[in-house]
Protein backbone atom coordinates (compact mmCIF):
# COMPACT_ATOMS: atom_id res chain seq x y z
CA UNK A 1 0.00 0.00 0.00
CA UNK A 2 1.18 3.48 -0.76
CA UNK A 3 1.56 5.53 2.38
CA UNK A 4 0.06 8.93 2.92
CA UNK A 5 2.71 11.42 1.80
CA UNK A 6 2.46 15.05 2.83
CA UNK A 7 4.37 16.45 -0.09
CA UNK A 8 3.25 19.22 -2.42
CA UNK A 9 5.19 17.67 -5.27
CA UNK A 10 3.47 14.35 -4.66
CA UNK A 11 0.01 15.94 -4.68
CA UNK A 12 0.74 17.88 -7.87
CA UNK A 13 1.98 14.69 -9.54
CA UNK A 14 -1.20 12.91 -8.48
CA UNK A 15 -3.36 15.65 -9.93
CA UNK A 16 -1.36 15.63 -13.17
CA UNK A 17 -1.73 11.88 -13.55
CA UNK A 18 -5.42 12.19 -12.71
CA UNK A 19 -5.90 14.71 -15.52
CA UNK A 20 -3.95 12.60 -17.99
CA UNK A 21 -5.88 9.46 -17.09
CA UNK A 22 -9.18 11.26 -17.45
CA UNK A 23 -8.24 12.49 -20.90
CA UNK A 24 -7.16 8.99 -21.85
CA UNK A 25 -10.40 7.27 -20.87
CA UNK A 26 -13.02 10.01 -21.20
CA UNK A 27 -13.05 12.85 -23.65
CA UNK A 28 -15.79 14.74 -21.82
CA UNK A 29 -16.90 12.89 -18.69
CA UNK A 30 -20.03 14.20 -17.05
CA UNK A 31 -19.95 14.52 -13.28
CA UNK A 32 -22.61 15.75 -10.89
CA UNK A 33 -21.64 19.32 -9.96
CA UNK A 34 -22.93 22.18 -7.86
CA UNK A 35 -24.33 25.46 -9.18
CA UNK A 36 -25.46 27.79 -6.42
CA UNK A 37 -27.92 25.81 -4.34
CA UNK A 38 -28.54 23.14 -6.97
CA UNK A 39 -26.91 19.91 -8.02
CA UNK A 40 -26.37 19.82 -11.78
CA UNK A 41 -25.83 16.94 -14.21
CA UNK A 42 -25.46 17.16 -17.97
CA UNK A 43 -26.23 20.86 -17.83
CA UNK A 44 -29.59 20.36 -16.07
CA UNK A 45 -30.70 20.47 -12.45
CA UNK A 46 -30.10 17.07 -10.86
CA UNK A 47 -33.10 15.95 -8.83
CA UNK A 48 -33.30 12.35 -7.75
CA UNK A 49 -35.03 9.63 -5.82
CA UNK A 50 -32.59 7.22 -4.26
CA UNK A 51 -32.06 4.56 -1.65
CA UNK A 52 -29.43 3.15 0.65
CA UNK A 53 -27.81 0.01 -0.73
CA UNK A 54 -24.89 0.08 1.66
CA UNK A 55 -24.19 -3.64 1.19
CA UNK A 56 -23.75 -3.37 -2.58
CA UNK A 57 -20.06 -4.31 -2.60
CA UNK A 58 -20.82 -7.32 -0.41
CA UNK A 59 -23.26 -8.92 -2.84
CA UNK A 60 -21.13 -7.68 -5.75
CA UNK A 61 -18.14 -9.58 -4.37
CA UNK A 62 -16.60 -12.58 -6.08
CA UNK A 63 -16.03 -14.04 -2.60
CA UNK A 64 -18.10 -15.65 0.13
CA UNK A 65 -20.68 -12.83 0.46
CA UNK A 66 -21.25 -12.42 -3.25
CA UNK A 67 -24.41 -12.92 -5.27
CA UNK A 68 -23.85 -10.99 -8.47
CA UNK A 69 -26.97 -12.32 -10.14
CA UNK A 70 -28.97 -10.84 -7.26
CA UNK A 71 -27.11 -7.51 -7.47
CA UNK A 72 -27.89 -7.21 -11.18
CA UNK A 73 -31.57 -7.97 -10.54
CA UNK A 74 -31.67 -5.45 -7.68
CA UNK A 75 -30.14 -2.71 -9.83
CA UNK A 76 -32.54 -3.46 -12.67
CA UNK A 77 -35.50 -3.36 -10.27
CA UNK A 78 -34.36 -0.08 -8.73
CA UNK A 79 -33.79 1.51 -12.12
CA UNK A 80 -37.20 0.36 -13.37
CA UNK A 81 -38.77 2.14 -10.39
CA UNK A 82 -36.90 5.38 -11.03
CA UNK A 83 -34.35 4.94 -8.23
CA UNK A 84 -31.07 6.16 -9.68
CA UNK A 85 -29.00 7.35 -6.72
CA UNK A 86 -27.46 4.83 -4.30
CA UNK A 87 -25.74 5.56 -1.03
CA UNK A 88 -23.20 2.80 -0.52
CA UNK A 89 -20.53 1.68 1.90
CA UNK A 90 -16.98 2.13 0.63
CA UNK A 91 -15.18 1.15 3.82
CA UNK A 92 -15.50 -1.33 6.67
CA UNK A 93 -12.92 -2.36 9.27
CA UNK A 94 -12.55 -5.78 10.86
CA UNK A 95 -13.47 -4.86 14.39
CA UNK A 96 -13.27 -5.94 18.00
CA UNK A 97 -16.93 -4.89 18.26
CA UNK A 98 -19.46 -7.70 18.58
CA UNK A 99 -22.16 -6.32 16.27
CA UNK A 100 -19.98 -5.36 13.34
CA UNK A 101 -19.73 -6.50 9.74
CA UNK A 102 -17.72 -9.60 9.04
CA UNK A 103 -15.92 -9.97 6.70
CA UNK A 104 -14.66 -6.40 6.38
CA UNK A 105 -12.89 -4.56 3.60
CA UNK A 106 -9.91 -3.53 5.77
CA UNK A 107 -8.64 -6.52 7.73
CA UNK A 108 -5.93 -4.51 9.45
CA UNK A 109 -4.26 -1.23 8.50
CA UNK A 110 -3.23 -1.46 4.85
CA UNK A 111 -4.45 -5.06 4.39
CA UNK A 112 -7.63 -5.35 2.34
CA UNK A 113 -10.14 -8.01 1.37
CA UNK A 114 -9.76 -7.89 -2.39
CA UNK A 115 -12.97 -9.85 -2.89
CA UNK A 116 -15.01 -7.01 -1.36
CA UNK A 117 -13.10 -4.33 -3.25
CA UNK A 118 -13.69 -6.35 -6.40
CA UNK A 119 -17.36 -6.22 -5.42
CA UNK A 120 -17.20 -2.44 -5.26
CA UNK A 121 -15.58 -2.42 -8.70
CA UNK A 122 -18.38 -4.58 -10.06
CA UNK A 123 -21.11 -2.51 -8.41
CA UNK A 124 -19.80 0.79 -9.80
CA UNK A 125 -19.33 -0.60 -13.29
CA UNK A 126 -22.91 -1.93 -13.28
CA UNK A 127 -24.24 1.37 -11.98
CA UNK A 128 -22.46 3.28 -14.73
CA UNK A 129 -24.15 1.07 -17.34
CA UNK A 130 -27.50 2.21 -15.92
CA UNK A 131 -26.61 5.91 -15.51
CA UNK A 132 -26.92 5.59 -11.74
CA UNK A 133 -24.89 7.60 -9.25
CA UNK A 134 -23.19 6.58 -6.02
CA UNK A 135 -22.59 8.48 -2.80
CA UNK A 136 -19.82 6.55 -1.03
CA UNK A 137 -19.25 6.90 2.72
CA UNK A 138 -15.67 6.39 3.87
CA UNK A 139 -15.97 5.54 7.56
CA UNK A 140 -18.57 5.34 10.32
CA UNK A 141 -19.14 7.03 13.66
CA UNK A 142 -21.21 4.01 14.71
CA UNK A 143 -20.06 0.48 15.43
CA UNK A 144 -21.55 -1.62 12.69
CA UNK A 145 -18.76 -1.25 10.11
CA UNK A 146 -15.84 -0.82 12.49
CA UNK A 147 -15.32 2.80 11.58
CA UNK A 148 -13.74 5.45 13.78
CA UNK A 149 -13.73 3.26 16.88
CA UNK A 150 -11.66 0.60 15.12
CA UNK A 151 -9.20 3.19 13.81
CA UNK A 152 -8.79 4.32 17.43
CA UNK A 153 -8.29 0.74 18.53
CA UNK A 154 -5.60 0.13 15.90
CA UNK A 155 -3.86 3.41 16.67
CA UNK A 156 -3.97 2.90 20.43
CA UNK A 157 -2.97 -0.76 20.39
CA UNK A 158 -6.32 -1.82 21.87
CA UNK A 159 -8.55 -0.52 24.62
CA UNK A 160 -11.68 -0.04 22.51
CA UNK A 161 -15.13 0.25 24.07
CA UNK A 162 -17.75 -2.29 23.04
CA UNK A 163 -21.23 -0.71 22.94
CA UNK A 164 -22.73 -4.06 23.92
CA UNK A 165 -20.49 -4.33 26.97
CA UNK A 166 -20.80 -3.07 30.55
CA UNK A 167 -19.67 0.47 29.69
CA UNK A 168 -22.68 0.91 27.42
CA UNK A 169 -23.48 2.98 24.36
CA UNK A 170 -22.68 6.38 25.81
CA UNK A 171 -19.11 5.36 26.60
CA UNK A 172 -18.78 3.94 23.10
CA UNK A 173 -19.91 7.23 21.57
CA UNK A 174 -17.34 9.11 23.64
CA UNK A 175 -14.63 6.68 22.53
CA UNK A 176 -15.59 6.89 18.86
CA UNK A 177 -15.47 10.71 18.97
CA UNK A 178 -11.87 10.71 20.26
CA UNK A 179 -10.97 9.88 16.65
CA UNK A 180 -11.11 13.63 15.94
CA UNK A 181 -8.14 14.25 18.24
CA UNK A 182 -6.20 11.08 17.39
CA UNK A 183 -3.65 11.91 14.65
CA UNK A 184 -2.43 8.33 14.31
CA UNK A 185 -5.97 7.01 13.84
CA UNK A 186 -6.65 9.73 11.26
CA UNK A 187 -3.48 8.85 9.35
CA UNK A 188 -4.67 5.24 9.07
CA UNK A 189 -7.98 6.55 7.76
CA UNK A 190 -6.31 8.88 5.24
CA UNK A 191 -4.14 6.03 4.00
CA UNK A 192 -7.25 4.02 3.22
CA UNK A 193 -9.00 6.97 1.57
CA UNK A 194 -5.99 7.59 -0.65
CA UNK A 195 -5.81 3.93 -1.64
CA UNK A 196 -9.53 3.73 -2.45
CA UNK A 197 -9.79 6.93 -4.47
CA UNK A 198 -6.76 5.90 -6.51
CA UNK A 199 -8.04 2.36 -7.07
CA UNK A 200 -8.42 1.18 -10.67
CA UNK A 201 -11.68 -0.59 -11.45
CA UNK A 202 -11.02 -4.07 -12.82
CA UNK A 203 -14.15 -4.08 -14.94
CA UNK A 204 -13.99 -0.83 -16.86
CA UNK A 205 -10.38 0.34 -16.37
CA UNK A 206 -11.40 3.60 -14.70
CA UNK A 207 -9.69 4.97 -11.64
CA UNK A 208 -12.21 5.83 -8.98
CA UNK A 209 -11.23 9.49 -9.10
CA UNK A 210 -12.40 9.65 -12.71
CA UNK A 211 -15.50 7.45 -12.56
CA UNK A 212 -18.67 9.39 -13.53
CA UNK A 213 -20.79 6.83 -11.66
CA UNK A 214 -19.54 8.35 -8.42
CA UNK A 215 -21.47 11.47 -7.43
CA UNK A 216 -19.74 12.20 -4.14
CA UNK A 217 -17.37 11.04 -1.46
CA UNK A 218 -18.86 11.21 2.01
CA UNK A 219 -16.63 11.81 5.01
CA UNK A 220 -18.45 9.34 7.25
CA UNK A 221 -21.77 7.86 8.15
CA UNK A 222 -23.23 10.26 10.73
CA UNK A 223 -20.02 11.90 12.00
CA UNK A 224 -21.21 13.37 15.28
CA UNK A 225 -18.78 15.46 17.34
CA UNK A 226 -19.62 13.36 20.40
CA UNK A 227 -22.10 13.72 23.25
CA UNK A 228 -20.99 17.18 24.39
CA UNK A 229 -19.24 20.21 22.94
CA UNK A 230 -15.72 19.41 24.21
CA UNK A 231 -14.55 18.00 20.85
CA UNK A 232 -16.39 20.44 18.58
CA UNK A 233 -13.22 22.39 17.59
CA UNK A 234 -11.39 19.17 16.65
CA UNK A 235 -14.45 17.91 14.81
CA UNK A 236 -14.75 21.15 12.78
CA UNK A 237 -11.07 20.93 11.87
CA UNK A 238 -11.43 17.28 10.83
CA UNK A 239 -14.42 18.02 8.58
CA UNK A 240 -12.62 20.88 6.84
CA UNK A 241 -9.20 19.23 6.49
CA UNK A 242 -10.61 15.88 5.35
CA UNK A 243 -12.86 17.44 2.72
CA UNK A 244 -9.88 19.49 1.54
CA UNK A 245 -7.67 16.39 1.34
CA UNK A 246 -10.22 14.49 -0.74
CA UNK A 247 -10.51 17.39 -3.18
CA UNK A 248 -6.73 17.45 -3.54
CA UNK A 249 -6.54 13.84 -4.63
CA UNK A 250 -9.82 13.88 -6.56
CA UNK A 251 -10.73 17.19 -8.24
CA UNK A 252 -13.60 15.62 -10.19
CA UNK A 253 -16.11 14.59 -7.54
CA UNK A 254 -18.18 16.33 -4.91
CA UNK A 255 -17.55 15.95 -1.19
CA UNK A 256 -20.24 15.88 1.47
CA UNK A 257 -20.48 15.07 5.15
CA UNK A 258 -22.92 12.23 5.90
CA UNK A 259 -24.36 14.23 8.80
CA UNK A 260 -27.80 13.68 10.32
CA UNK A 261 -28.28 17.45 10.32
CA UNK A 262 -28.83 19.38 13.53
CA UNK A 263 -29.59 16.19 15.48
CA UNK A 264 -26.03 15.18 14.64
CA UNK A 265 -24.54 18.49 15.79
CA UNK A 266 -25.74 18.39 19.41
CA UNK A 267 -29.05 19.91 18.23
CA UNK A 268 -27.22 23.21 17.90
CA UNK A 269 -27.65 25.14 14.67
CA UNK A 270 -24.50 27.13 15.44
CA UNK A 271 -22.42 23.95 15.41
CA UNK A 272 -24.11 22.89 12.16
CA UNK A 273 -23.26 26.19 10.50
CA UNK A 274 -19.70 26.27 11.82
CA UNK A 275 -19.03 22.63 11.07
CA UNK A 276 -20.19 22.56 7.47
CA UNK A 277 -19.39 26.05 6.20
CA UNK A 278 -16.09 24.73 4.82
CA UNK A 279 -15.66 25.64 1.16
CA UNK A 280 -14.53 22.06 0.60
CA UNK A 281 -17.95 20.70 1.62
CA UNK A 282 -19.92 20.95 -1.62
CA UNK A 283 -23.39 20.04 -0.38
CA UNK A 284 -25.11 19.19 2.88
CA UNK A 285 -26.96 16.13 4.15
CA UNK A 286 -29.46 15.25 6.82
CA UNK A 287 -31.19 12.12 8.13
CA UNK A 288 -34.62 11.63 9.64
CA UNK A 289 -35.25 8.83 12.19
CA UNK A 290 -38.51 9.20 14.16
CA UNK A 291 -38.19 5.80 15.89
CA UNK A 292 -34.55 6.28 16.91
CA UNK A 293 -35.33 9.78 18.18
CA UNK A 294 -38.28 8.49 20.27
CA UNK A 295 -40.94 10.30 18.25
CA UNK A 296 -42.70 7.26 16.80
CA UNK A 297 -43.89 3.98 18.27
CA UNK A 298 -45.06 1.49 15.64
CA UNK A 299 -47.01 -0.30 18.37
CA UNK A 300 -48.91 2.90 19.15
CA UNK A 301 -49.55 4.40 15.74
CA UNK A 302 -52.72 6.33 16.69
CA UNK A 303 -50.95 8.05 19.56
CA UNK A 304 -47.62 8.85 17.91
CA UNK A 305 -48.08 9.14 14.13
CA UNK A 306 -49.58 12.65 14.07
CA UNK A 307 -46.91 14.25 16.29
CA UNK A 308 -44.24 12.36 14.33
CA UNK A 309 -45.32 13.92 11.04
CA UNK A 310 -45.43 17.37 12.60
CA UNK A 311 -41.92 17.00 14.03
CA UNK A 312 -40.60 15.54 10.76
CA UNK A 313 -41.97 18.44 8.71
CA UNK A 314 -40.44 20.94 11.12
CA UNK A 315 -37.10 19.14 11.02
CA UNK A 316 -37.01 19.10 7.22
CA UNK A 317 -37.93 22.78 7.10
CA UNK A 318 -35.11 23.65 9.51
CA UNK A 319 -32.48 21.76 7.51
CA UNK A 320 -33.60 23.42 4.27
CA UNK A 321 -33.50 26.81 6.00
CA UNK A 322 -29.90 26.19 7.12
CA UNK A 323 -28.90 25.04 3.63
CA UNK A 324 -30.36 28.23 2.19
CA UNK A 325 -28.46 30.27 4.77
CA UNK A 326 -25.22 28.52 3.76
CA UNK A 327 -26.04 28.77 0.04
CA UNK A 328 -25.51 25.04 -0.50
CA UNK A 329 -27.69 22.19 -1.82
CA UNK A 330 -28.88 19.59 0.66
CA UNK A 331 -30.16 16.00 0.41
CA UNK A 332 -32.15 13.84 2.82
CA UNK A 333 -30.03 10.74 2.46
CA UNK A 334 -31.57 8.58 5.19
CA UNK A 335 -35.17 8.27 6.28
CA UNK A 336 -37.37 5.34 7.23
CA UNK A 337 -40.16 4.05 9.40
CA UNK A 338 -40.92 0.57 10.81
CA UNK A 339 -43.77 -1.58 9.58
CA UNK A 340 -47.06 -1.57 11.49
CA UNK A 341 -46.62 -3.08 14.94
CA UNK A 342 -42.86 -3.07 14.31
CA UNK A 343 -43.12 -6.31 12.39
CA UNK A 344 -40.06 -7.42 10.44
CA UNK A 345 -41.37 -9.90 7.89
CA UNK A 346 -42.29 -9.22 4.26
CA UNK A 347 -46.03 -9.24 3.73
CA UNK A 348 -46.86 -7.56 7.03
CA UNK A 349 -48.75 -4.24 6.81
CA UNK A 350 -47.00 -0.95 6.00
CA UNK A 351 -49.93 1.42 6.47
CA UNK A 352 -48.09 3.98 8.60
CA UNK A 353 -44.92 3.76 6.54
CA UNK A 354 -46.80 4.32 3.29
CA UNK A 355 -48.61 7.34 4.69
CA UNK A 356 -45.35 8.71 6.05
CA UNK A 357 -43.42 8.16 2.81
CA UNK A 358 -46.20 9.84 0.83
CA UNK A 359 -46.12 12.87 3.13
CA UNK A 360 -42.35 13.23 3.36
CA UNK A 361 -41.61 12.62 -0.31
CA UNK A 362 -44.42 14.99 -1.28
CA UNK A 363 -42.98 17.69 0.95
CA UNK A 364 -39.54 17.29 -0.62
CA UNK A 365 -40.98 17.46 -4.13
CA UNK A 366 -43.04 20.55 -3.34
CA UNK A 367 -39.98 22.23 -1.79
CA UNK A 368 -37.76 21.37 -4.77
CA UNK A 369 -40.38 22.52 -7.25
CA UNK A 370 -40.65 25.84 -5.39
CA UNK A 371 -36.88 26.40 -5.71
CA UNK A 372 -35.73 25.30 -2.26
CA UNK A 373 -32.17 23.92 -2.12
CA UNK A 374 -33.16 20.29 -1.55
CA UNK A 375 -32.16 17.98 -4.40
CA UNK A 376 -33.37 14.53 -3.46
CA UNK A 377 -33.87 11.69 -1.02
CA UNK A 378 -32.42 8.25 -0.26
CA UNK A 379 -34.84 6.11 1.75
CA UNK A 380 -33.45 3.51 4.13
CA UNK A 381 -33.12 0.96 3.00
CA UNK A 382 -33.54 -1.33 0.05
CA UNK A 383 -33.99 -4.91 1.28
CA UNK A 384 -34.99 -6.11 -2.16
CA UNK A 385 -34.79 -9.88 -2.42
CA UNK A 386 -33.15 -10.28 0.99
CA UNK A 387 -35.10 -11.88 3.81
CA UNK A 388 -34.60 -12.19 7.59
CA UNK A 389 -33.24 -15.65 8.37
CA UNK A 390 -33.91 -16.25 12.05
CA UNK A 391 -36.86 -16.02 14.46
CA UNK A 392 -34.91 -13.55 16.63
CA UNK A 393 -34.15 -11.39 13.55
CA UNK A 394 -30.50 -11.08 14.60
CA UNK A 395 -27.98 -10.87 11.78
CA UNK A 396 -25.34 -13.57 11.70
CA UNK A 397 -22.23 -13.71 9.55
CA UNK A 398 -23.15 -15.30 6.24
CA UNK A 399 -26.80 -14.20 6.25
CA UNK A 400 -28.13 -12.44 3.13
CA UNK A 401 -28.29 -8.67 3.49
CA UNK A 402 -31.69 -7.02 3.84
CA UNK A 403 -30.83 -3.33 4.30
CA UNK A 404 -30.69 -3.16 8.09
CA UNK A 405 -27.16 -3.05 9.55
CA UNK A 406 -25.97 -5.90 11.79
CA UNK A 407 -26.81 -4.26 15.12
CA UNK A 408 -30.49 -3.78 14.23
CA UNK A 409 -33.31 -6.32 13.84
CA UNK A 410 -33.26 -7.60 10.28
CA UNK A 411 -36.32 -6.22 8.51
CA UNK A 412 -36.81 -3.23 10.81
CA UNK A 413 -36.59 -0.52 8.14
CA UNK A 414 -36.16 -2.61 5.00
CA UNK A 415 -38.27 -2.07 1.90
CA UNK A 416 -38.60 -5.50 0.31
CA UNK A 417 -39.26 -6.13 -3.37
CA UNK A 418 -42.75 -7.38 -2.45
CA UNK A 419 -43.75 -4.12 -0.71
CA UNK A 420 -45.78 -3.06 -3.72
CA UNK A 421 -47.69 -0.19 -2.09
CA UNK A 422 -44.51 1.44 -0.75
CA UNK A 423 -42.67 0.96 -4.04
CA UNK A 424 -45.56 2.55 -5.95
CA UNK A 425 -45.25 5.68 -3.80
CA UNK A 426 -41.50 5.79 -4.37
CA UNK A 427 -41.91 5.27 -8.12
CA UNK A 428 -44.45 8.10 -8.38
CA UNK A 429 -42.11 10.42 -6.49
CA UNK A 430 -39.24 9.44 -8.79
CA UNK A 431 -41.30 10.42 -11.83
CA UNK A 432 -42.16 13.78 -10.30
CA UNK A 433 -38.57 14.51 -9.25
CA UNK A 434 -37.30 13.52 -12.68
CA UNK A 435 -39.71 15.97 -14.27
CA UNK A 436 -37.96 18.80 -12.41
CA UNK A 437 -34.78 18.09 -14.36
CA UNK A 438 -36.40 19.67 -17.37
CA UNK A 439 -36.40 23.05 -15.68
CA UNK A 440 -35.01 25.37 -18.32
CA UNK A 441 -33.02 27.62 -16.04
CA UNK A 442 -30.85 26.96 -13.02
CA UNK A 443 -32.07 28.66 -9.88
CA UNK A 444 -29.06 30.38 -8.36
CA UNK A 445 -28.50 31.10 -4.70
CA UNK A 446 -28.96 34.81 -5.50
CA UNK A 447 -32.29 34.15 -7.16
CA UNK A 448 -33.42 32.14 -4.15
CA UNK A 449 -32.44 34.96 -1.81
CA UNK A 450 -34.30 37.48 -3.92
CA UNK A 451 -37.34 35.22 -3.90
CA UNK A 452 -37.18 35.03 -0.13
CA UNK A 453 -36.97 31.20 -0.12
Amino acid sequence: MRRLVNSLAFILTTLFLSSCSTLLFWQHPEYVKVSGTQLVYNGKPYYFTGTNLWYGCYIGSDGSTGDRARLVRELDNLKANGITNLRILGASNLSYITNSLKPAIQIKPGVYDEHLLDGLDFLLSEMRKRDMHAVIFLTNYWEWSGGMAQYNDWANGGGGVNPGGPAGYGAFMDYSATFYKNPKAQTLFYNYVYSLINRKNKYDGLYYYEDPAIMAWELANEPRPGRDSSLVPEWIHWVDSTAHYIHLIDPNHLVTTGSEGTIGTLQDTTFFLRGFKSRYVDFLTFHLWPKNWSWFDAKNIPGTYGPTVEKAVNYIDLQIHLAREMNKPITMEEFGLPRDGEAYEPGTPTTARDSYFRKILGLVYDSSAAGAPIAGTNFWGWGGEGRPQHPDHVWRTGDPFVGDPPQEPQGLNSVFNTDSSTIAIIRQNAERMRSLRNTERLISGKALAEAGR
